[in-house]
């Protein structure tokens, strides 16, 4: 039946799998099923088989799970975010957990201990600092649209919100998402209502025409929020719906746009132009203040984010004698963060803007003992900048779900410091490095700690002691 369709009955699911997806087996073939709960069972479409496994959404429940609950958001199995909101949160937690342990326990080749207990979130909803969202001259048509269309009534297509999963041109029109607290959901709806009501054309991603392109929504802690409007040019329409924000919404301290007329989405080689209000916000973390501008990194769940960098600051173990190596610092986050217990920290990022950014964060918090530098992780960290710039006693590095290039293993190998500690968003990459640093290195210990509630994602931070 290789690549061939067909439905299963009465199958039971058993585990939770990568992407949010769910495990079932049949005749010793692994079944990732979108839609099901550990506990379900359920028919199910397969739609894709390979030799090894296959690929199915659920169908037809049969027997709901004892933990599976009632999704809290209307646009739940659509959007394709917070695929885990039909889980129940406890459940989640141990299945991150588990992620942590079975990637550890598959990939990796190397002694370890018992994982520590992830830390929960402590919000389930309403914990993210950052949302971006997209304007389409065509938003994805329910059943009951398409009905309509075809009886030839008049409906409206334009939508503001997130991508359909594998539609790169459809975009769903949200009306609510318990993802940003408020007035994160007002600011889009009646940004939303504004352009409709006002004939401002949203983009064509498929012709490449149209003024609105994406929206993107961050706050801080202290109740300041920036909203960037990004578009194809400013026109009259365009400042008069950015004059709308500025009049409507009274927390908005920060209102910009970016003129886009790529191809592509990305906006970070363009230039931000303030509007009206400050051209940050400005966010805390302990006794810590950020400057977050229009394009900073800044870990998305703020109160998360503190228990993970004190985590990480625990395990290092740092000393007023001590060298620290920050690597992919970002804004200078962790690296900030841990200064006062450390002789020197030594940050290095790809993005030149974010180096900028953790300079300054540095002047904001009166930090004189960090200096950070902008490159290639494999290029800038190499034998002679050790040299000019000082070993590392200890190395801590937060690198993307890539993990570490190969050379960046070699060269902490080379530099033997004491301790190291891995803080990573992907477990199965994570896995691979310590294979090769735990030839040099002993795992002394593993935190997981959950950012993102309703997602399969989770963080982990590994202790490596020189052996």
């Amino acid at each position: 039946m290789k690549n061939k369709q067909y439905s299963i009955e009465n199958l039971t699911i058993i585990d939770a799998g990568a992407e949010g997806k769910a495990i079932a087996k049949q005749d010793g073939l692994t079944i990732f099923v979108e839609g099901a709960v550990p506990g379900d069972v359920a028919d199910v479409f397969v739609f894709k088989k390979k030799k090894n496994y296959a690929e199915a959404r659920l169908t037809r429940l049969i027997t709901p799970s004892p933990f599976r609950i009632q999704p809290t958001c209307q646009h739940f199995g659509l959007c394709g975010g917070c695929k885990w909101q039909m889980l129940d949160y406890q459940q989640q937690l141990i299945y991150k957990q588990k992620q942590v342990a079975d990637n550890f326990q598959h990939l990796g080749h190397f002694e370890y201990p018992s994982p520590l207990p992830i830390l929960p979130s402590q919000k389930q909803y309403f914990y993210r600092n950052k949302l971006e969202f997209t304007f389409s001259h065509q938003r994805w048509l329910s059943d009951e649209d398409m009905i309509l269309q075809k009886e030839g009534k008049p409906i409206e297509t334009r939508g503001l919100g997130f991508h359909i999963p594998k539609k790169f041109d459809k975009v769903l029109d949200i009306q609510q998402c318990y993802l940003q607290p408020d007035p994160s959901n007002d600011i889009r709806l009646k940004i939303n209502e504004f352009a409709k009501n006002n004939d401002l054309s949203f983009y064509n991603l498929r012709t490449h025409e149209g003024l609105l392109r994406n929206l993107i929504i961050r706050n801080s802690s202290h109740n300041e929020w920036m909203v960037i409007v990004v578009m194809t040019e400013l026109n009259q329409q365009t400042k008069a719906l950015l004059d709308f924000l500025s009049d409507e919404f009274s927390q908005i301290t920060s209102l910009q746009y970016v003129i886009n007329q790529k191809l592509n989405d990305s906006i970070t080689d363009l230039p931000v132009n303030l509007y009206k209000g400050k051209s940050f916000i400005m966010e805390q973390m302990g006794d810590l203040k950020f400057k977050v501008g229009p394009v900073s990194f800044y870990q998305t769940n703020t109160e998360q984010a503190f228990r993970l960098y004190s985590v990480a600051k625990e395990f290092a173990q740092i000393t007023p004698q001590d060298t620290v190596y920050d690597l992919y610092t970002g804004t200078g986050t962790i690296a900030n963060f841990v200064a006062s217990e450390a002789k020197k920290v030594i940050g290095i990022e790809y993005v030149e803007s974010a180096i900028e950014d953790a300079k300054v964060n540095s002047e904001i918090n009166q930090i004189s003992n960090t200096e950070f530098f902008a490159g290639d992780m494999a290029k800038v960290l190499t034998p002679d900048f050790v040299r000019q710039h000082g070993k590392a006693d200890i190395v801590i590095t937060d690198p993307p779900r890539s993990g570490m290039h190969p050379d960046v293993v070699e060269q902490l190998i080379q530099m033997s410091p004491k301790r190291i500690v891995y803080v990573s968003c992907n477990p199965a990459t994570q896995a691979r490095d310590l294979t090769t640093l735990c030839e040099h290195y002993q795992i002394s210990k593993i935190q997981p700690v959950d950012m993102f509630p309703q997602t399969h994602h989770v963080e982990n931070v590994v202790l490596l002691e020189k052996k």
